[in-house]
């Protein structure tokens, strides 16, 4: 082997060697809050963790844009005290930001006869505010403590669910936001 050929290996070698290092070094190890799930998250938002459906397979966020997604094992749905019916596709996305979901794809609600995506929740001190675009609707953050259930909602019982006389307390129904 040449002379030229032996210090093109050399240096070669050494760039790779150098490359492994800094990638290393510059590599953030993981940390406690690449470990939370999907409940926790919204909690670190300022959200409740009953704004999502029991079950969630694992999500996506990306802390600088606040894009995220949510992965639910298949579509689910279910209804709130017969007062509102609620359907959640496998893969939730959206932006989040403190006290902000926008942008959402993958969350509707029915109203009257028509299905319509919630594109927004908001939360304003004990209360949250879900858009479908033209309406909104307000609900005391007490109507989220707990996590619904796909299938059967808040009203599980036998099923693993919640115990009798739970109760939700609605807000004012979905009304125009002019």
């Amino acid at each position: 082997m040449g002379m030229l050929s032996w210090r093109r290996s050399i240096t070669v070698t050494a760039f790779v060697c150098v490359l492994l290092i800094t990638m290393a070094i510059l590599a953030e190890p993981r940390s406690d809050r690449d470990m939370l799930t999907a409940y926790e998250v919204l909690e670190e938002y300022d959200f409740p963790i009953g704004i999502l459906p029991k079950g969630a397979l694992g999500y996506d966020l990306d802390r600088i844009t606040g894009k995220f997604s949510a992965y639910l094992n298949g579509s689910c749905s279910f209804s709130l005290e017969g007062s509102y019916q609620l359907r959640y596709k496998s893969t939730i996305t959206g932006t989040i930001a403190e006290d902000r979901l926008k942008n959402l794809k993958g969350v509707s609600v029915k109203v009257l006869f028509f299905w319509v995506n919630i594109v927004e929740v908001s939360r304003s001190g004990d209360e949250l505010e879900f858009s479908v675009g033209i309406a909104s609707a307000r609900f005391s953050l007490d109507n989220f403590v707990e996590c619904p259930q796909c299938g059967c909602g808040l009203d599980c019982i036998g099923l693993g669910g919640f115990k009798e006389g739970y109760k939700v307390r609605f807000g004012r129904p979905f009304v125009s936001s002019s």
